[in-house]
């Protein structure tokens, strides 16, 4: 029998209602022998999320604040499940300890983890799985980067000789034992870990949408679905914006090979998208598989005569950058000109100072600032060594200002800058030249 690991988010989990959609998706293929939830989610768009609510209840004890009106609207949402429900099961204790542990000065990501802890436990009574706590199983260095070679053998070694089991999602252990969380949207990348671990067939998420679109529906009316996308694909358009995926999940399945299927809990007959390694070719030369973008970028461009010939000049901008604790996304260059686009959130009013160093280490004859750009990718193995994609797309642009330009090493996406003002009219340019 082929293995299946599930991996649920919080809209598949937010209620009682949806445990049971949840119940009769395991329960129709058995198969499905390794279940992942995340924490319950938003039952509706005025509703919280309950991550989002244990971090106040830790910001307020923090600060020496009562949090208890907070932590009884959580307490709630899960007493509720277990009641609509019809489960015998006690959930005060546990509830009783996170409070406590939260008033005692627990840690953020204790206090965050227990979102996932509390909906595993109930999650694995409902289906009469077994509850394996994921601290046993994920593990975390000193510096609190994952280890990867001791989760995957802990993984194989406890798991492959279990039938039925249920593992929460988002969070492992530190080497002294405290709870480490991946960053959110996390238990993406414990189920991805889960299916490497035990050698899975297919790594199932199930979330509230039916895949991949072309584009971003809310700017695209009704966009096509991508049935099929590499994992190279998946990652340029995860980073850009697409955001059904947590962007890091890709890792641990691509290199063991396991294809992902992303389907929706609400509507499990429909196809969903089917993510798989590369095989070498294109699906269908001269196609693109979709669009994804964010705002919210600034633009840094030195130019200095002859930069192409001074050593070391790339090293000492590139240091600037560093010294500040910024990461650049893009950084495309002409003979005497580098430019380096960075989105806002990493310059953090660090700007004035980053250009001022600059100035004294790399003596430009110009810096020009650009602000308020957004970055648009086109993605799409059927880009690579086709001639005319790049015409088309600049062709469906020649009304809107493209104040940036970058192609991928891989040819299989164009990075475009426009302003934030054009994002939206750029993007439905861009699909329909491509989609008929």
């Amino acid at each position: 029998m082929s293995i299946k690991v599930a991996k649920f988010g919080g809209t598949s989990l937010a209620d009682a209602e949806q445990f049971r959609k949840v119940r009769a998706i395991i329960e129709a293929d058995r198969s499905r022998r390794y279940i992942v939830p995340s924490a319950p989610g938003k039952r509706h768009p005025q509703d919280h999320k309950i991550t989002d609510l244990l971090y106040q209840c830790h910001d307020l004890a923090q600060q020496g604040h009562p949090f208890e009106d907070i932590f009884s609207l959580i307490a709630g949402r899960y007493l509720g499940i277990i009641r609509d429900l019809g489960l015998n099961l006690d959930l005060t204790p546990a509830l009783e300890e996170i409070r406590n542990r939260i008033a005692a000065g627990a840690s953020a990501d204790y206090t965050a983890s227990r979102g996932e802890y509390l909906n595993g436990l109930i999650l694995a009574a409902y289906l009469g799985f077994e509850f394996v706590d994921p601290t046993s199983l994920i593990f975390f260095d000193t510096q609190g980067n994952l280890a990867i070679e001791k989760t995957q053998s802990t993984i194989n070694n406890a798991l492959t000789r279990k039938t039925n089991v249920v593992i929460p999602g988002f969070y492992g252990a530190r080497p002294d034992g405290q709870v480490q969380t991946f960053s959110r949207g996390g238990s993406d990348i414990t189920g991805a870990l889960i299916a490497r671990g035990v050698q899975a067939d297919l790594y199932e998420n199930w979330t509230d949408v039916s895949g991949f679109m072309m584009a971003d529906p809310r700017i695209v009316t009704n966009p096509k679905p991508i049935e099929q996308l590499t994992y190279r694909e998946l990652r340029e358009l995860a980073y850009m914006g697409a955001t059904v995926l947590h962007d890091e999940a890709i890792f641990p399945v691509r290199e063991a090979k396991i294809p992902i299927q992303i389907k929706n809990t609400n509507r499990p007959d429909d196809p969903g998208t089917l993510i798989v390694g590369d095989n070498g070719g294109p699906k269908k030369p001269g196609s693109i598989t979709g669009i994804a973008g964010r705002k919210g970028f600034t633009i840094i461009t030195v130019e200095k005569n002859l930069m192409h010939s001074e050593l070391g000049f790339g090293r000492r901008l590139l240091s600037v950058i560093e010294n500040n604790g910024i990461s650049f996304d893009h950084m495309p260059s002409g003979i005497d000109t580098i430019s380096l686009v960075i989105a806002d959130t990493q310059l953090n009013k660090k700007l004035d100072k980053v250009l001022a160093e600059i100035k004294r280490d790399c003596q430009p004859d110009s810096i020009e600032v650009v602000h308020d750009i957004a970055l648009i990718t086109t993605v799409g193995l059927g880009m690579a060594y086709t001639p005319g994609i790049a015409g088309r797309l600049f062709s469906a642009l020649s009304e809107i200002n493209v104040r940036m330009i970058d192609q991928g090493s891989s040819e299989i996406n164009i990075i475009i800058g426009v302003e934030n003002k054009d994002f939206e009219e750029a993007v439905r340019r861009i699909y329909y030249a491509f989609v008929d």
